[in-house]
Protein backbone atom coordinates (compact mmCIF):
# COMPACT_ATOMS: atom_id res chain seq x y z
CA UNK A 1 0.00 0.00 0.00
CA UNK A 2 1.55 3.31 -0.99
CA UNK A 3 2.10 5.94 1.69
CA UNK A 4 0.26 8.50 -0.43
CA UNK A 5 -2.95 6.53 0.10
CA UNK A 6 -2.58 6.93 3.85
CA UNK A 7 -2.17 10.69 3.44
CA UNK A 8 -5.27 10.82 1.22
CA UNK A 9 -7.30 8.91 3.81
CA UNK A 10 -6.08 11.24 6.56
CA UNK A 11 -6.98 14.29 4.46
CA UNK A 12 -10.47 12.97 3.80
CA UNK A 13 -10.86 12.28 7.52
CA UNK A 14 -9.88 15.83 8.46
CA UNK A 15 -12.12 17.41 5.82
CA UNK A 16 -15.10 15.23 6.76
CA UNK A 17 -14.61 15.98 10.45
CA UNK A 18 -14.51 19.74 9.91
CA UNK A 19 -17.55 19.71 7.63
CA UNK A 20 -19.39 17.42 10.02
CA UNK A 21 -18.81 19.76 12.97
CA UNK A 22 -19.78 22.86 10.99
CA UNK A 23 -22.99 21.27 9.76
CA UNK A 24 -23.93 19.89 13.17
CA UNK A 25 -23.46 23.28 14.85
CA UNK A 26 -25.64 24.92 12.22
CA UNK A 27 -28.42 22.39 12.85
CA UNK A 28 -28.05 20.36 9.68
CA UNK A 29 -27.62 16.91 11.16
CA UNK A 30 -28.88 15.05 8.08
CA UNK A 31 -26.39 16.76 5.78
CA UNK A 32 -23.60 16.00 8.29
CA UNK A 33 -24.56 12.34 8.19
CA UNK A 34 -24.45 12.28 4.40
CA UNK A 35 -21.04 13.99 4.35
CA UNK A 36 -19.74 11.34 6.75
CA UNK A 37 -21.25 8.54 4.68
CA UNK A 38 -19.78 10.00 1.50
CA UNK A 39 -16.32 10.22 3.04
CA UNK A 40 -16.58 6.62 4.20
CA UNK A 41 -17.59 5.46 0.72
CA UNK A 42 -14.73 7.34 -0.94
CA UNK A 43 -12.20 5.75 1.40
CA UNK A 44 -13.75 2.30 0.90
CA UNK A 45 -13.48 2.65 -2.88
CA UNK A 46 -9.78 3.42 -2.45
CA UNK A 47 -9.15 0.49 -0.07
CA UNK A 48 -11.21 -2.30 -1.69
CA UNK A 49 -8.62 -3.14 -4.39
CA UNK A 50 -5.96 -3.63 -1.72
CA UNK A 51 -8.29 -5.86 0.29
CA UNK A 52 -8.98 -7.94 -2.82
CA UNK A 53 -5.24 -8.26 -3.42
CA UNK A 54 -4.81 -9.41 0.17
CA UNK A 55 -7.50 -12.09 -0.21
CA UNK A 56 -5.97 -13.26 -3.49
CA UNK A 57 -2.57 -13.50 -1.85
CA UNK A 58 -4.01 -15.46 1.08
CA UNK A 59 -5.81 -17.79 -1.31
CA UNK A 60 -2.59 -18.47 -3.22
CA UNK A 61 -0.70 -18.93 0.04
CA UNK A 62 -3.08 -21.59 1.37
CA UNK A 63 -4.10 -22.97 -2.07
CA UNK A 64 -7.84 -22.89 -1.38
Amino acid sequence: MPISLLFKIAAVGVIVTVLNQVLKHSGRDEEAFFITLGGLLVVLFWIVPYILDLFTLMQKLFEL
